[in-house]
């Protein structure tokens, strides 16, 4: 049977490709994590405890940085004093399955963001339409780009921070190990989906939801709330800070000049079509 054009579709019909997209969307999912639970040895030891060890790349990074800018070994991470504990009956199983499911969402989401844009691309003119490989590739880059952050940048510095604050000498530091995946997860996934904001500022410009003067207005606040983010996660030191802060502030300036690319757009097709 042919597909429907939008204007023939009811209600119904809508929700039965949302339906669709998010049953192929599962699926992908489910195979993608499959896939990694042939990697999981390599996944856990290296991957998810990499950020445990005190010669992780992103703590020698900071300990060059902190030589080369003349601070001697003021950022150098040598010890992360806690340990990682199991504390229920099915803890590690639901860890094991939830992190196998979480890396197939991060591998499948090309596939995701394809099955997303077959979706929305009834209500597109037909000039976007035929943009759909170049979307799919710039918010898959994206993404990617923003799970590494994550990874390499946001997930250590916290572990960092959270292992050496102490409120007493007493009290020692045993994380339980969902807590500690957990937030690798979050803070991973967190981060991609925070580097779509200039796809998603493009959609909603379109929408007439944001304009340029809208996010133009509200930088200061958003500037703020990066560098509280920034101070969260990080050490406190400036260069830790402004390793996080500047390139989460990048992508909401790149959003600001996506957001005046689509109105100058508009404006222009409103023009040849007058």
């Amino acid at each position: 049977m042919a597909k429907k054009n939008l204007s023939e579709m009811s209600f119904l019909d809508h929700l039965e490709e949302l339906r669709w997209l998010l049953v192929r969307s599962t699926i992908a999912i489910i195979v993608m994590a499959c896939v990694v639970y042939s990697f999981s040895d390599y996944i856990f030891d290296a991957i998810m405890f990499g950020p445990t060890n005190p010669n992780f790349i992103t703590y020698r990074f900071f300990c060059d940085a902190s030589h080369y800018l003349g601070f001697a070994d003021s950022i150098c991470i040598t010890e992360l004093p806690f340990v990682i504990q199991n504390t229920s009956m099915e803890g590690q199983v639901n860890v094991f399955v939830w992190t196998c499911i979480t890396a197939g969402f991060i591998l499948a989401f090309p596939f995701i963001l394809w099955e997303l844009w077959k979706f929305i691309s009834p209500a597109l003119y037909e000039k976007e339409k035929q943009n759909a490989k170049l979307f799919i590739f710039t918010a898959s880059i994206l993404f990617f780009l923003g799970v590494l952050f994550g990874y390499f940048v946001i997930v250590p510095m916290s572990i960092n921070f959270v292992a050496t604050f102490q409120i007493s000498a007493v009290v020692k530091n045993e994380f339980n190990l969902d807590s500690y995946i957990g937030m690798i997860k979050t803070s991973v996934i967190a981060s991609g989906l925070f580097f779509e904001l200039p796809i998603l500022i493009y959609f909603l410009t379109k929408l007439g939801l944001v304009t340029p003067d809208f996010l133009r207005t509200y930088r200061k606040y958003a500037v703020v709330i990066v560098l509280i983010i920034a101070a969260i996660v990080t050490p406190p030191d400036v260069v830790s800070q402004i390793t996080v802060a500047i390139p989460m502030l990048l992508i909401y300036e790149a959003s600001i000049f996506i957001s005046v690319f689509v109105v100058k757009k508009e404006k222009q097709n409103e023009q040849l079509s007058n």
